[in-house]
C-alpha cells in the first residue's frame, strides 16, 4: 500500500436536489442532508477515510451552487481542497480535473474516486478493501473498480462482469482483484436476473483507484482531450484561470464510458462492506422508525388505520398524523409539504420542471 503521503482521495459532491425534494435543493442536494440524525452523507465520506488518507490529501468537487454548503460541511478539510467546477460537465471532465490537480501536487500519488453521497456504515470494513485496491494499483498496470455484490436483479445499475483472478507479482492481500471482462450498461430485468443466476457480476458503484502515471497514460489513449487538459493543468501557472477556460469545452461523458469501458486493463474488488447508494425516499425507508403498520418516520407520527406510508417531519413543532392512508411518502419542510404514491418516488424529480423556481 501507499504511503499516506502519497494516498489522494477526490470525493464527487455535485450533483442536483431533485430526488429528495422538498427536504433537498439546488443548493442542497442528497449529500448534504442530515437523513439519519447522524451528520450528512458527505461527512460520513469524509469521516470513513479518517487514519487512511491525511485530510489534507482529501479534495472535494462541487458546483458554485454548492460550494459554501459544502466547505461548512467538510470545515475539518483545508478550504483550498474544495473546488467549484465552472460548468456541469459530468463525471469524466470531473474526474479529470482531479486528476490534474492532485497530479500537481503529487504525480506520483495513488488516487480513490468517491461518490459523497453513499452510505456506508461499515468503516472498518471499507478501509479494509480499499486499502487492498490502493495496493493493487500501486502494484499494477489496471484500474480498479469497487463493485458491490448484488443482493437482486436491480435494473437502474450498471454491471461488472468479472473474469480470471488478477495474477499481480507481489501482491498480499484479503480482497484479491479480478480482470474485468468488460461493463455491462443497466439492464433490463430479464437481463439483471440472468446476470446474477450466472454470478461473478457486481453492480458499478462508481468508485475508483489507480496510480496517477497509470490513469494518466490511460486517459491520453482512451480519452485524450481529457489526457490534455489534465496536461495543461500540470504546466499552468494560473490553475484557477485555467479551468475556467477550458473546463466548460470538455466533452460531457461520464468516466465509465470516457475511460472504463476503453481502458487497457480494469480490475475488479467485491466489496466485502455494506452499501446503499439511498436513491429515494423509499430507500430511505428502512433506516427510519416503525410505527404502526410498515409505516416508517423521522420522528413520532400519530397514525391510525394507515400502513405502508413514508412520513419525514423537518418542521419542528409540527405533529403529522395519519388517518386510513397507505402507501404514501409525506415530507413536510418550513417552505414545502409533499405527497407523493411510494410506488412513484422515482418521479418526484420530475416536479423540478413545474415548480415555483424559489422552491428548487
Amino acid at each position: 500500500m501507499p504511503t499516506p503521503d502519497n494516498t489522494f482521495a477526490l470525493i464527487l459532491a455535485g450533483g442536483s436536489g431533485t430526488r429528495f425534494w422538498p427536504l433537498s435543493r439546488n443548493t442542497r442536494p442528497k449529500q448534504l442532508l442530515d437523513l439519519f440524525g447522524t451528520g450528512t452523507l458527505l461527512q460520513h465520506a469524509i469521516r470513513r477515510l479518517e487514519g487512511l488518507v491525511p485530510f489534507e490529501n482529501i479534495l472535494i468537487l462541487t458546483n458554485a451552487k454548492q460550494v459554501d454548503a459544502v466547505r461548512a460541511n467538510a470545515s475539518m478539510l483545508p478550504p483550498g481542497n474544495i473546488f467549484a467546477e465552472p460548468a456541469k460537465r459530468d463525471t469524466a471532465p470531473a474526474v479529470a480535473l482531479g486528476i490534474g490537480l492532485i497530479a500537481a501536487r503529487n504525480p506520483d500519488a495513488v488516487m480513490m474516486v468517491l461518490p459523497a453521497d453513499q452510505l456506508i456504515r461499515d468503516t472498518d470494513g471499507f478501509q479494509a478493501v480499499m486499502r487492498d485496491a490502493l495496493a493493487v494499483a500501486e502494484k499494477s498496470d489496471g484500474l480498479v473498480t469497487i463493485g458491490i455484490q448484488p443482493t437482486w436483479p436491480c435494473p437502474s445499475y450498471g454491471y461488472i462482469e468479472r473474469g480470471e483472478r488478477a495474477a499481480i507479482p507481489g501482491l498480499t492481500c484479503e480482497n484479491p482483484p479480478f480482470e474485468v471482462k468488460r461493463f455491462r450498461e443497466k439492464p433490463d430485468p430479464e437481463l439483471a436476473e440472468e446476470f446474477l443466476r450466472q454470478g461473478g457480476f457486481s453492480w458499478n458503484a462508481g468508485m475508483f483507484v489507480w496510480s496517477l502515471p497509470t490513469v494518466i497514460q490511460q486517459l491520453a489513449s482512451h480519452a485524450p482531450a481529457l489526457g490534455h487538459f489534465i496536461s495543461e493543468l500540470r504546466r499552468s501557472n494560473d490553475l484557477a484561470a485555467t479551468v475556467a477556460a477550458q473546463f466548460p469545452e470538455l466533452p460531457a461523458k461520464s468516466i465509465d464510458y470516457a475511460l472504463m469501458e476503453n481502458a487497457d486493463r480494469v480490475l475488479n474488488i467485491e466489496a466485502t462492506f455494506d452499501w446503499d447508494d439511498v436513491g429515494s425516499w423509499v430507500s430511505i425507508a428502512k433506516y427510519l422508525g416503525q410505527y404502526g403498520n410498515e409505516n416508517r418516520a423521522n420522528e413520532a407520527i400519530t397514525e391510525l388505520d394507515s400502513e405502508n406510508n413514508i412520513v419525514f417531519n423537518a418542521r419542528p413543532g409540527c405533529r403529522i398524523a395519519l388517518l386510513g392512508v397507505d402507501d404514501l411518502i409525506i415530507v413536510q419542510t418550513e417552505d414545502a409539504l409533499l405527497i407523493a404514491n411510494r410506488h412513484q418516488a422515482d418521479a418526484i424529480k420530475n416536479l423540478s420542471a413545474i415548480l415555483p423556481e424559489k422552491l428548487l
